[in-house]
């Protein structure tokens, strides 16, 4: 009677977790090479400041692990294993998902069993070999350098610009052939950030998304992006804002306005920012007699940081900033790396935008002569 006892409560048991299981997600892994039984593997996700969160937690055993669990909807997680270097990404999506991997190359990593694994793995495979074959110009082309072989080099740029054109287009077909893929969300997403697409043609590539991707959190990203991106176009007038300045008074921008002006996105910790200054500061000196001005507007954290460059970089033109990092007048003006600036004329149209070195001054010339 007890034997029959327990292997009914076994039986229960089992069903209870494939039920569970069925209704969430199980993450089945693979690493081979040799990893000692235990080794922590963590499951983590990115929050809403882009910082790493721990999920759960398994142990490997022969190079297995498990996570199960559920989620709402598909989303980017990432799984890192102890003492090994990188992750492996992977969409977290109700259902069975498998990894495998070697715990040496963990980027090389095989996924698959959900459909959103399938479509992400497709992407990887195909991106890899974009990669390999640009790894192995870049090899060539430091043996051509070393060897001074001008013929070679010459051909090699026209190849790697040829592949660079080969990814792009890998990528926009990626993105159109599958529209309930998250992945070619997050493909959306990196080309709005790094403008390496028109705005006209990654409109078009999300209207290609399904409505489910459209609804999802990256879907409105990449839509409230898109937006930010439009009002700050050439020709656009540029958002209006107002912030404290370092004596703390409120100044906006239309109060701040030249004949022209810069709009210097910038930080105290930016080193590529206080390397800029001084062209600002002498392209400033030479113009600002003749209507130009300048207001820069500091993503730093800490005020004190903020006012000792100010008066280091000798920067005598207007200030503002919220102190809060990548506020809200950066994501207005859809700013994700600094520096970076907007020229404006006199209403606030914008003219120009991310114009450094000798290719500001040269600008500012042109429309201060």
């Amino acid at each position: 009677m007890r034997i029959a006892m327990a292997l009914l409560t076994g039986l229960i048991l089992i069903t209870s977790c494939k039920n569970a299981a069925s209704d969430g997600y199980t993450v089945e892994g693979h690493l081979s090479g040799e990893l000692a039984d235990g080794t922590r593997v963590i499951l983590r996700k990115n929050d809403e400041t882009m910082r790493p969160v721990d999920v759960d937690t398994a142990l490997t055993d022969k190079g297995n692990f498990v996570f199960i669990g559920s989620v709402e909807t598909p989303e980017l997680y990432y799984v890192f294993v102890e003492g090994l270097p990188g992750g492996i990404p992977l969409i977290l999506e109700n259902g069975t998902i498998e990894i495998e991997a070697h715990k040496d190359s963990l980027q090389r990593v095989t996924l698959g069993g959900s459909p959103q694994n399938d479509a992400y793995f497709e992407y990887l495979d195909g991106a890899r070999q974009m990669a390999d074959l640009r790894q192995a110009m870049n090899d060539d082309m430091r043996m051509a350098m070393m060897k001074q072989d001008t013929a070679v080099m010459t051909a090699l740029r026209d190849e790697y610009f040829e592949l660079v054109d080969r990814m792009n287009s890998f990528e926009q077909d990626f993105v159109s052939g599958h529209p309930d893929a998250l992945i070619s969300a997050l493909i959306l997403e990196r080309m709005v950030q790094s403008n390496s697409l028109p705005v006209a043609e990654i409109e078009a590539l999300h209207a290609t998304l399904s409505p489910e991707i459209k609804d999802s959190e990256r879907g409105n990203a990449i839509a409230s992006r898109l937006e930010s991106v439009r009002k700050t176009a050439i020709g656009q007038k540029a958002p209006e804002f107002s912030a404290p300045t370092p004596d703390g008074e409120e100044l906006a921008l239309k109060d701040a306005l030249g004949k022209i002006t810069l709009v210097d996105f910038w930080a105290a910790w930016c080193r590529p920012c206080r390397a800029e200054n001084p062209n600002i500061v002498s392209v400033y000196n030479k113009y600002k007699d003749k209507g130009f001005q300048v207001l820069g507007v500091s993503l730093d954290r800490n005020a004190e940081d903020w006012k000792r460059a100010i008066e280091d970089d000798g920067l005598t033109w207007n200030h503002v900033s919220n102190v809060q990092y990548f506020d809200e007048i950066a994501d207005l003006y859809n700013v994700r790396a600094i520096p970076a600036s907007f020229i404006l004329d006199e209403n606030g149209v914008i003219l120009a935008k991310n114009l450094r070195g000798p290719e500001l001054e040269a600008k500012i010339a042109e429309l201060l002569p």
